[in-house]
């Protein structure tokens, strides 16, 4: 991803040694001496705390910062809430995106997971949650327990990749960062969805933003939304008239006072496509 970091940051030592990145941070290594957090987020919590100036120099100087975890368990649920309020609370527009346990994890993730995703509301810019559940039930066929995992961490991979390149691929019609916090700043609940389509249909962008939204993994309808930037991704020029009618679509859809803010991205990988990428706040309550 340009300008961006990624740090991986984990109580569990083995589980962090498996992580493809150049910064990982251990946490709360006297705590739990290298393991879990035993699925108990006050654990959690207090292995962050033992690393905290290990983090602020990371979160330094830093524009944004994503944090995405699994919700239920003792790391997340218990560290991420405090990590966004130490990177907000250092300037950075702060943006959690999360996952709800699957229902076969049990009723006390279940309930973990509901408390941790309050505590993270109140601690970030927007938060983006995702139900592994809804991700199952939109998924045709059995799929392996380590594969369902996959196709999470890639949602989620999708959701800040499509804010990011927002923001760090220049436009024709150009969205910057300012843009960005413009509508995600003290935002609240947020939805992200991206739709791809390809360019034998009449209106690709108007086919992509649809499928954008209408994204079955977003636990929210854009439906009166408040705040939407959309931007369009497309191999070839889309006509002016084209994005006008993939507008209207959000505009029809959306609060009728929402701050709408659009893009064009030319990017000649995407061969007969067209992405479209929505971020849309939807409220301050979850």
């Amino acid at each position: 991803f340009e300008g961006v970091d990624f740090i991986a940051v984990n109580t569990d030592a083995q589980a962090l040694s498996l992580v493809d990145t150049e910064h990982r941070i251990q946490i709360g290594s006297r705590l739990t001496r290298g393991l879990g957090a035993g699925g108990d987020p006050g654990v959690g919590l207090k292995a962050l705390e033992e690393n905290k100036d290990d983090l602020a120099r990371y979160l330094q100087d830093t524009d944004m910062v994503f944090i995405t975890c699994g919700m239920g368990g003792g790391t997340g649920t218990g560290a991420a809430p405090a990590l966004a309020q130490m990177a907000k609370s250092m300037g950075a527009l702060t943006v959690g995106v999360v996952t709800r346990p699957f229902l076969f994890e049990g009723k006390r993730r279940k309930e973990q997971s509901d408390a941790g995703i309050q505590r993270m509301l109140s601690s970030v810019d927007t938060l983006i949650v995702i139900s592994n559940d809804r991700l199952l039930q939109s998924m045709k066929g059995g799929l392996a327990v380590k594969h369902a995992f996959q196709e999470v961490d890639n949602v989620l991979l999708q959701a800040i990749q499509g804010i990011s390149d927002i923001i760090n691929i220049p436009g024709l019609i150009n969205v910057d960062f300012a843009d960005v916090k413009a509508i995600m700043s003290n935002a609240g609940v947020g939805v992200m969805g991206v739709g791809v389509s390809s360019t034998d249909v009449e209106h690709p962008a108007v086919d992509a933003v649809k499928r954008a939204i209408e994204n079955p993994l977003l636990e929210y309808s854009i439906d009166g939304a408040t705040g939407v930037v959309f931007n369009i991704t497309s191999g070839q020029d889309v006509s002016l008239h084209e994005i006008n009618h993939a507008a209207e679509v959000i505009y029809n859809t959306v609060n009728p006072d929402a701050n709408v803010i659009f893009g064009t991205v030319l990017d000649e990988h995407m061969k007969e496509q067209v992405k479209v990428t929505v971020i849309a706040i939807v409220g301050k309550h979850l």
